[in-house]
């Protein structure tokens, strides 16, 4: 096994002073199937693996704390760092901070990470965006708690990172439905699939959503979870399709360099 986690850092115009990274899934400790480097503790894993890869993690990317990590429900909840303990665990699938060193963190294996950031560098915030909080509105939740921190006149910044694509991602009909019911012109997001199912395009219908919250300036990872397994988890390819006993689940993090 590895033992020096490796991550991705966004291509995008970061704004002054403001770090964010992907993990992959190499460098750690877990066993099969969540090999190696999971950063989960829901999924079945050991929690003393779990534990040695978030230090591995936090050591290898100087990180200034321990990331927040959250209890992640496919919601519409934003958590504000900066008016929680260190400790505390919140149910929620977005953060927000602005305090120097407070690292954001979401983890994903399919669903996409949403990185924002104020362009003067003054807070951060990351979105857990899988298909149920996209339809019901985080990214829209999540950027209204930013700007009520630093200003309706202070543009914002965001990356897309890691998530299954398209081509990957086949859904019912209920799933088209729900983002209908919310836009009708998500309808672009979908592509004909086998009888009574479609392709969905996650990525698509979040800079839709940015683009409707006036958030031009965004970036896109354009990695598909499914497609590299190499480096990413993938629930939909390891668990629903392989039938595999799980995965683990890889982190996005942002923060202010204090």
């Amino acid at each position: 096994m590895a033992t020096d986690p490796g991550w991705l850092e966004p291509d995008w115009r970061a704004p002054p002073g403001v770090r964010a990274l992907v993990t992959t899934r190499r460098g750690g400790v877990s066993a099969p199937p969540r090999q190696e480097l999971n950063l989960a503790l829901h999924v079945g894993d050991a929690a003393e693996a779990v534990a040695e890869n978030r230090r591995r993690l936090r050591t290898a990317a100087s990180l200034p704390q321990e990331p927040r990590w959250l209890r992640q429900v496919h919601g519409t909840t934003v958590a504000d760092l900066d008016a929680q303990p260190a400790e505390a665990l919140p149910e929620a699938d977005a953060a927000v901070a602005a305090s120097p060193g407070t690292v954001c963190a979401v983890l994903t294996a399919d669903c996409l990470p949403v990185v924002f950031a104020a362009v003067d560098g003054s807070a951060v915030a990351v979105a857990h965006a899988g298909w149920r909080g996209l339809a019901a509105g985080i990214l829209a939740a999540t950027a209204a708690m930013l700007r009520a921190r630093v200003g309706p006149h202070v543009s914002l910044s965001c990356w897309i990172g890691p998530g299954i694509c398209a081509r990957h991602f086949e859904v019912g009909e209920d799933v088209r439905d729900a983002f209908l019911a919310a836009d009708r012109e998500n309808a672009a997001a979908f592509a004909p699939g086998r009888a009574g199912h479609w392709q969905c395009n996650l990525p698509w219908v979040v800079r839709r959503q940015l683009a409707m919250l006036r958030i031009t300036d965004v970036a896109d990872s354009a990695c598909c979870t499914y497609d590299d397994e190499a480096r990413f988890f993938s629930h939909r390819r390891d668990v629903q399709h392989r039938h595999l006993a799980g995965t683990g689940r890889f982190a996005t993090l942002v923060w202010r360099q204090p």
